[in-house]
């Protein structure tokens, strides 16, 4: 990218915009979607030249740097022909359809980088899969964020004429009606642990590294070759063991599913491993104001407590390996006793405000320097992101599933749940080297999740 003077409409970038352009950090999300009939391409180019992501100021501008180097946004034309990128013939080798298509994503996060000569997204259309990439720089813009800007360019399946229903969020673990006595108790709890959480955070950031496991990344594993499988889950399935834990959320349930599921591979491979074995995953959470999806609409008022753009933190959650449980069902209630304790704390909105405050003093490259020793020093990363509790049709195309997944980092595991429709896929990225079996590993969640769902039917009779 070459230096250009800088114009009057000209927009900076945010501080996590600037992060994730930097090359270790590089970011770009990737969301798959499964089409149930071939890709009429051009109804597709019809249905985004009339939709709200062309008008996005976000899609439709460039990236430029002026002679400092620092990064803005300046609005251009969208020529959708360089934006779709049509692939008439087979991706890959072989019959398994969803493994090809798997892999091509796994070498998209690895070695694609987009064209800065555009605004930077792109849709691929594998026309032998019935398949669509649709790409975008997470300097765009986070998950949640795309999400209710996809949803906003889509129609329900039968009603036409309806928005797609969300999931609603969860509740506050903090009772607006709480008496003095338990305020104050609730302040303490959230001073104490936010200085347990923070001191975590600082500590795994500038020294302290997860012990080396079957699972294990590192410096330099961002360049490593991909690999990819799907763990197919339920939300019924989800939501049945959450009911059998009082107050517990989806997300309490997810990382449960992840900690048996990780026990049972790390038993798997290395059978001696060290009971209590503790490894340490990268939790994105949302931090604006108001939780969950939100309409586009909305997001893209000027003082919306749920503005577009990066607003997210993260919670560092371990994960304690091959400790002995009762039932399966334990594994949930540690889940939610820790993810609590986490949401009391401000270490979500703390590393937030590191991000920001270190880009704007020192500049994106000591954040970018930062963020990739916190990366090196655990082990994985999950995501999760709701999505319409109804199918949804994009351009006249019923899609069948939605799944996503991000430019690889330093870790060789990512873990990234998307829900639509009754489905909760976790599309589970893997360095091959590494975790050559990653669909062991998939196999590993969803039979931790049957235990699960099994033991809260029978305390539920």
């Amino acid at each position: 990218m070459g230096y250009d003077v800088l114009g009057r409409d000209d927009e900076p970038l945010s501080p996590t915009g600037k992060l994730f352009l930097q090359q270790d950090l590089y970011e770009v999300i990737n969301c798959v979607m499964g089409l149930e009939t071939s890709i009429d391409v051009e109804a597709i180019k019809v249905e985004l030249k009339e939709s709200a992501m062309i008008e996005h100021p976000r899609f439709c501008s460039l990236l430029v740097r002026d002679q400092n180097g620092n990064e803005y946004w300046r609005k251009t034309q969208v020529d959708l022909d360089k934006h779709l990128i049509v692939l008439e013939g087979r991706v890959g080798e072989g019959d398994d359809e969803e493994e090809i298509v798997n892999q091509y994503v796994a070498d998209l996060a690895v070695s694609s980088p987009l064209d800065t000569d555009k605004p930077l997204w792109e849709f691929h259309c594998l026309m032998a899969h019935k398949c669509g990439v649709l790409r975008f720089h997470h300097a765009l813009g986070d998950g949640i964020s795309f999400m209710s800007l996809f949803l906003a360019c889509c129609k329900r399946v039968g009603h036409p004429n309806q928005s797609s229903t969300l999931v609603s969020s969860c509740p506050s673990n903090l009772s607006k009606k709480s008496h003095s006595k338990s305020k104050v108790w609730n302040f303490v709890m959230v001073v104490w642990y936010s200085f347990l959480y923070i001191t975590n955070f600082l500590l795994k950031t500038l020294w302290i590294k997860d012990r080396k496991t079957a699972i294990s990344g590192g410096a330099g594993v961002e360049l490593w070759p991909r690999k990819i499988a799907i763990a197919k889950l339920r939300l019924e399935d989800m939501k049945a063991v959450k009911r059998a834990m009082a107050g517990a959320t989806i997300n309490d349930v997810l990382f449960a599913i992840i900690s048996c599921g990780l026990s049972r591979y790390l038993h798997y491979r290395t059978p001696k491993v060290q009971e209590g074995l503790k490894v340490t995953g990268i939790a994105m959470v949302n931090t604006r104001q108001l939780p969950g999806l939100q309409e586009l609409s909305g997001m893209m008022r000027r003082f919306s407590k749920s503005r577009w753009g990066n607003d997210f933190g993260v919670y560092l959650l371990p994960v304690h390996c091959n400790e002995s449980v009762a039932t399966s069902l334990d594994y949930v209630k540690r889940a939610k006793e820790m993810i609590d304790k986490k949401k009391l704390s401000l270490e979500a909105l703390f590393s937030h405000f590191v991000l920001a405050i270190t880009t704007r003093l020192f500049g994106s490259k000591v954040t970018s320097f930062l963020y990739y020793r916190l990366v090196c020093n655990t082990t994985f990363l999950v995501s999760n992101v709701a999505g319409p509790q109804e199918e949804i049709r994009f351009a006249g195309h019923i899609i069948k599933f939605l799944r996503v997944n991000t430019s690889s980092l330093s870790h060789a595991l990512q873990v990234n749940m998307v829900s639509y429709a009754g489905r909760a896929d976790l599309q589970i990225m893997v360095a091959k080297d590494i975790i050559p079996d990653p669909e062991f590993l998939a196999k590993c969640f969803e039979e931790s999740l049957m235990e699960m769902k099994d033991a809260a039917t029978k305390l539920q009779s």
